[in-house]
């Protein structure tokens, strides 16, 4: 199985934001050593964004380190797609959240985030679910 995991729930991990830094962590660590989770270019540039150089270093070491994690390069097409999306849903969600449900659908992965906005575009699209609701 392949994940894309949104910005929110490596920001919900890395951050320590309870409850949810725990379902991340859980999600991350009971996922099968067969499945894969996807990076983005978008993924780390909102990261290193929202996180800064110093603690962006840190989660870098970590993707590295990870076996199970493929960082793949946005492509011209998921850009054009993304803007295709964005202007048929009418701008409900950022351009970046369109991204990522065009990467997601590109490389037929299965989106994990917690936003209700885009889970509920997503779901017109690709498999999408909360990390909670993947952990048994």
């Amino acid at each position: 199985m392949l994940y894309y995991l949104d910005t929110c729930i490596w920001l919900n991990f890395i951050n320590k934001e309870e409850p949810f830094d725990k379902i991340a962590k859980n999600f991350l660590i009971n996922i099968s050593n067969k499945d894969k989770i996807i990076i983005s270019t978008i993924i780390l540039k909102e990261l290193e964004n929202k996180l800064g150089k110093e603690k962006f270093k840190i989660i870098e070491k970590f993707f590295n380190n990870k076996g199970n994690i493929i960082l793949i390069k946005t492509i011209n097409s998921d850009y054009i797609n993304a803007r295709v999306l964005e202007n048929s849903i009418r701008f409900e969600i950022s351009f970046y959240d369109c991204l990522h449900i065009v990467i997601s659908k590109r490389l037929n992965c299965t989106l994990i985030t917690r936003d209700k906005e885009l889970i509920k575009i997503a779901e017109e699209y690709i498999s999408v679910w909360k990390p909670e609701d993947l952990i048994s």
